[in-house]
């Protein structure tokens, strides 16, 4: 049987769409990319933003009309929060919300199993993760031979004033080391030479386990491994990232030089109706230490909400200020989304539209302008590149700081090179990238 993923949202929904593609393979079944050819079309949901549950529903409706025939599953945040919705649009099968991922081959067989449901009501396997305290493995994701996602975290539990996440998601939950490390073995063994460790909360790793347990313990996780050079960490809360675990992270070689410090806001008063646990003035502060423990060629990048309820504009002119203090090498910018059942959707003085979607703009072009300037930095240097793929001659990798370089020479993926630097490209879409010259192999490719 032939079965399609449709992904939406963040980087954490597309590594769990990925463990179930690689569950499915396991089990017998084909993964194609195309749902009207497909038996079985799970289509993996998000609610970040009202933006997020339209698309969702649309994605789950379009996978019907391509091919009403094919057994169609909701999975993930939206189903999560918004079951019966899911359950009424057409075509749908079964819906599983945020958990039992990890039993997608037992559900999608018991769609085709010859006892056939006599109301054809759709099956309704959400359940309250609200409740849910246990850690639901999956694999490691595999992006190519260079590197793989890990998750090793679930859940948050800060309930910031404008987010649904939690609800969707549920209160933190922690793999154990002893996985990690059983991951950690495996990755190594393949091949893989950069590791990304990923979660809901990444920061909060290891709060729900016994004893004094946090993110270092689980980098300590891949100690001895040859082919693991690089580890990279996902999106970290800046209020928990303590002296101790940025002097941790600093005295580990494989740990990236590129931290994705969430911010939402560059004005303290913002960041107090947002409740983020932080002021304008410590966020700042944070990373000046990290780039002292890291060295000025440190990468820092974040996410920033445009257009929070009550937002003056003097409080947006001091984000783009403070944009310009800190030096991002890269900003994701996102309009306020009200969402239901959160404390922002109830706050006075909402923005128009028209009026976030304008301050949207100044954000995107000023997020842009930082990071035209930080791969400046760049041009007539050298760069350590991994390797990731051959494109029309070319090689592409990325730089410990994330950077996108194209290499006009052919080398081998999952290489470790040396290349000079020599320009930036951008794409029709916007996107920045180096383009450089080989200049020597630094490590074998790892076979």
């Amino acid at each position: 049987m032939r079965c399609c993923f449709i992904t939406l949202g963040c980087r954490v929904n597309q590594y769990e769409s990925d463990a179930m593609a690689e569950l499915l393979a396991d089990a017998g079944f084909e993964i194609i990319d195309n749902p009207a050819a497909a038996d079985v079309c799970i289509v993996n949901t998000c609610t970040v933003t009202n933006i997020a549950d339209r698309k969702s529903r649309q994605m789950l409706s379009k996978a019907h009309r391509l091919n009403e025939s094919a057994k169609l599953i909701a999975c993930g945040c939206f189903a999560q929060r918004s079951p019966k919705q899911v359950s009424e649009l057409p075509g749908i099968d079964a819906v599983i919300g945020s958990s039992d991922k990890s039993r997608i081959v037992e559900i999608v067989k018991s769609l085709f199993s010859e006892t056939e449901r006599i109301d054809d009501e759709p099956e309704l396997l959400v359940r309250d993760v609200m409740h849910e305290h246990e850690f639901e493995e999956l694999s490691a994701a595999r992006e190519g031979r260079t590197r793989a996602y890990l998750k090793i975290q679930d859940g948050c539990n800060m309930f910031c004033t404008y987010c649904a996440i939690p609800f969707a998601r549920g209160a933190i939950r922690s793999r154990s080391l002893a996985s990690i490390r059983n991951e950690a073995v495996k990755l190594n063994a393949e091949g893989y030479a950069e590791v990304v460790l990923t979660g809901i909360h990444l920061m909060s790793y290891g709060r729900d386990l016994s004893g004094e347990v946090n993110i270092l313990d689980a980098l300590d996780c891949f100690d001895g491994f040859e082919n693991i050079k690089r580890i990279r960490l996902g999106s970290l809360e800046p209020h928990m990232m303590t002296d101790e675990i940025i002097e941790g992270l600093a005295n580990n070689a494989r740990i990236c030089k590129q931290f994705h410090l969430s911010l939402q806001s560059g004005s303290t008063t913002v960041l107090s109706r947002m409740r983020r646990g932080y002021t304008a003035e410590e966020y700042y502060a944070l990373c000046e230490k990290l780039r002292i423990a890291f060295g000025e060629e440190l990468a820092i990048t974040t996410d920033i909400i445009a257009g929070f309820p009550g937002e003056t504009r003097e409080e947006h002119e001091q984000t783009l200020e403070f944009m310009n203090c800190v030096g991002f090498s890269k900003v994701h910018i996102f309009p306020y989304s009200r969402r239901s059942g959160t404390i922002a959707d109830k706050m006075p003085n909402q923005l128009t539209n028209a009026e976030k979607g304008e301050r949207a703009k100044e954000l995107i072009t000023r997020g842009k302008r930082l990071e035209r300037e930080f791969l400046n930095r760049y041009i007539g240097k050298n760069v350590t590149v991994l390797v990731e793929d051959n494109e029309e001659g070319c090689s592409v990798g990325c730089t410990d700081t994330y950077a996108r370089v194209i290499i006009v020479d052919r080398v081998q993926p999952n290489t470790m090179v040396s290349a000079s630097v020599e320009s930036i490209e951008e794409l029709p879409d916007g996107e920045l990238r180096l383009m450089a010259r080989l200049n020597q192999l630094q490590s074998l490719p790892v076979e």
